[in-house]
């Protein structure tokens, strides 16, 4: 069967056009890996009527949730987790958190929200270093996000998770695509992916609230709209 042609989108970097060549070539041996802004495996299962994909991995909460098959694997939230819980709510207030700001908690990880103070990147600015203290007395890592600042386990990103689906399931060519700075740990696992001997690409959902994550993509897209564009290409480069 003849497939069809797909072109690069401009704009990608040598590499990154390198990566979607490979994919297009031989799309049953690439894994395509997408941010699913930090929803929890099941509840992106059930959004987006994944159950009766074959092959599909659904990972939550950066690694600690993973649904295959049906069947969802989550292990216990490490006890520092809960001495965090406990102690958040003093520690925001010593650090003066303006009103807006509130604590969603996702099990295995905190995460401050700061996107409805009156002046959000103010208060980013205002707690980061606090919550990089409290997170280093508590055992846990602080990861400044879009307008959120993630208290979570040690070890435990977007970068570990891609690192180890693509040492399972050893791809030829690897795609993540993210819209936030915690996918900056999963883009160098392309990259790390791309030392070893594989194509990759790293794909940025642009964003207005987050520039940074741009300067490390090897393509930028203007939002999801493009994203989904870009996903149907390639799926109709499968015979």
């Amino acid at each position: 069967m003849t497939m069809p042609r797909v072109s690069i989108p401009e704009g990608a970097t040598p590499e990154g056009a390198a990566g979607l060549t490979a994919i297009m070539a031989d799309p049953g041996h690439a894994l395509i890996a997408l941010d699913f802004d930090g929803t929890p495996a099941p509840v992106a299962v059930e959004l987006g009527g994944f159950a009766g994909i074959p092959g599909l991995i659904v990972i939550g909460h950066h690694g600690f949730d993973r649904w295959e098959g049906g069947k969802l694997t989550s292990p216990q939230p490490p006890p520092e987790v809960a001495t965090a819980r406990a102690l958040l709510p003093d520690a925001l207030a010593a650090a003066g958190a303006p009103a807006g700001t509130w604590v969603e908690d996702k099990g295995h990880a905190l995460v401050v929200h700061v996107r409805r103070a009156a002046d959000p990147q103010a208060a980013l600015a205002l707690l980061t270093g606090p919550m990089a203290v409290f997170a280093a007395e508590t055992g846990l890592d602080s990861k400044p996000g879009r307008l959120v600042i993630e208290l979570r386990p040690p070890g435990v990103n977007k970068g570990t998770a891609l690192a180890g689906l693509i040492a399972e399931r050893d791809p030829a060519a690897v795609l993540f695509a993210g819209d936030d700075l915690g996918d900056l740990p999963a883009f160098e696992a392309v990259r790390a992916a791309r030392a070893a001997g594989r194509e990759g690409v790293a794909v940025c959902s642009a964003s207005d609230e987050v520039s940074a994550l741009a300067a490390h993509a090897d393509l930028v897209l203007d939002g999801p709209k493009e994203v989904a564009a870009l996903l149907a290409a390639l799926a109709e480069a499968l015979p």
